[in-house]
C-alpha cells in the first residue's frame, strides 16, 4: 500500500510500548500463536503471547521464537482464573512461574485480564516492567488504578468473549473513565475501522485494543469454517443481537459487531496498513495537517 500522509502516531500508550501505532492486540484463549503476534508487532502494534496457551516447560522456547521473528515490541498475557470458574486450577505460584520466565527473556509488557492480578503487577514493578489490565467495569478500572496498574483496558459491551451484566458500553466505559482516570486507558469492543480507532482517541483512548477484526485476517489461528461464519454474520439480526448483549456472566458465541467492517480475509500488515491510511485520510479532510497526531 502505498502511504501518503504517515502521521507520526504519539500517546501515553505508545511512549510506554515504543511501537508505531497506538494498537494492541487482544489476548486469545487458545486460539493464539507466536507467528499471528509476530506479525502484529512487525506491522506496528503491540503483539501479544497469551501465556497460558503454553505449558510451562515450552513457554521459554516460544518466546525466544517470537525474538526470532520480530525485533519490534511485544507483550505477554496472564489471564488469571476467577477462583469460582471451573475451570483448570492456577495458584499464584503458577502464574507467577510464566512472569518469571518472560522477564527472564527480556519482556517488559505485560497484561492481565479475567480477575484480580494485583500480585501479577507487583513482581512485573520490581523487575521495571509495565502492567496492564483488562476489565469490563468502571469500577474494576478504578481498583486496578489503586493498586498500581500501569495502564486500564476497558471493554465494551460490544466486545465479544466473556461478558459482565452490569457492563457498559464502550463509548460509555471510555469517556467516563477518561473523566476518573489518571492511567492510559486501551479501548476494546466492537472497534473494527478506521473511525472506530480515531472515535477511540477522540474519546479519551490512548490506544485501542483488536480482537474479532484481526481474528478475521489471514494470519489469524482461527479455524477457516468459523472465518467463514464470522464474515458472513448479519449484526442486524435479533438472533445475533440477543447472544452478544445477553447480560449475563458468561461468555458469548459470536463475534463483535467489528465482522461488519470486515468483508474479506486479508493479510494483516493489508487490514491495520488499511485502517491506518483512512484514518489519516479522515484527518486530512477535517483540516488536520500536522506531521504529529499527539495525544498525549
Amino acid at each position: 500500500m502505498n502511504r501518503w500522509f504517515n502521521v507520526i502516531w504519539k500517546t501515553k500508550i505508545n511512549q510506554i510500548t515504543s511501537t508505531k501505532y497506538p494498537l494492541i492486540m487482544a489476548a486469545f484463549a487458545r486460539i493464539s500463536s507466536i507467528d499471528f503476534a509476530a506479525a502484529f508487532s512487525n506491522v506496528g502494534g503491540l503483539g501479544i503471547i497469551t501465556a497460558l496457551n503454553f505449558k510451562i516447560d515450552i513457554f521459554k522456547k516460544e518466546l525466544q521464537r517470537m525474538q526470532s521473528l520480530t525485533d519490534k515490541p511485544f507483550g505477554v498475557n496472564i489471564t488469571v482464573v476467577p477462583p469460582k470458574a471451573r475451570l483448570e486450577r492456577y495458584t499464584e505460584d503458577d502464574y507467577l512461574k510464566y512472569v518469571e520466565v518472560a522477564l527472564n527473556e527480556g519482556v517488559k509488557i505485560f497484561t492481565t485480564s479475567a480477575y484480580q492480578a494485583s500480585f501479577i503487577g507487583k513482581r512485573v514493578h520490581e523487575a521495571g516492567g509495565y502492567w496492564f489490565h483488562k476489565c469490563s467495569l468502571i469500577r474494576h478500572a478504578i481498583s486496578a488504578e489503586r493498586v498500581g496498574a500501569d495502564a486500564i483496558t476497558l471493554t465494551g459491551l460490544e466486545a465479544a468473549g466473556f461478558k459482565n451484566p452490569y457492563q457498559h458500553s464502550t463509548l460509555v466505559n471510555i469517556t467516563v473513565a477518561k473523566r476518573i482516570l489518571k492511567v492510559p486507558i486501551i479501548a476494546a469492543g466492537g472497534i473494527g475501522d478506521a473511525r472506530g480507532f480515531l472515535g477511540a482517541l477522540a474519546m479519551g483512548a490512548d490506544a485501542i485494543c483488536l480482537g474479532t477484526a484481526i481474528l478475521l485476517t489471514k494470519e489469524s489461528p482461527l479455524p477457516l469454517h468459523l472465518k467463514d461464519d464470522w464474515l458472513n454474520t448479519d449484526i442486524l439480526l435479533e438472533d445475533y443481537y440477543k447472544k452478544l448483549y445477553h447480560f449475563s456472566l458468561k461468555g458469548t458465541r459470536v463475534p463483535s459487531p467489528a465482522t461488519a467492517f470486515i468483508i474479506n480475509e486479508v493479510s494483516l500488515k493489508d487490514f491495520i496498513e488499511s485502517l491506518i491510511d483512512r484514518a489519516e485520510k479522515i484527518l486530512r479532510t477535517w483540516g488536520f495537517t500536522k506531521e504529529e497526531f499527539n495525544c498525549i
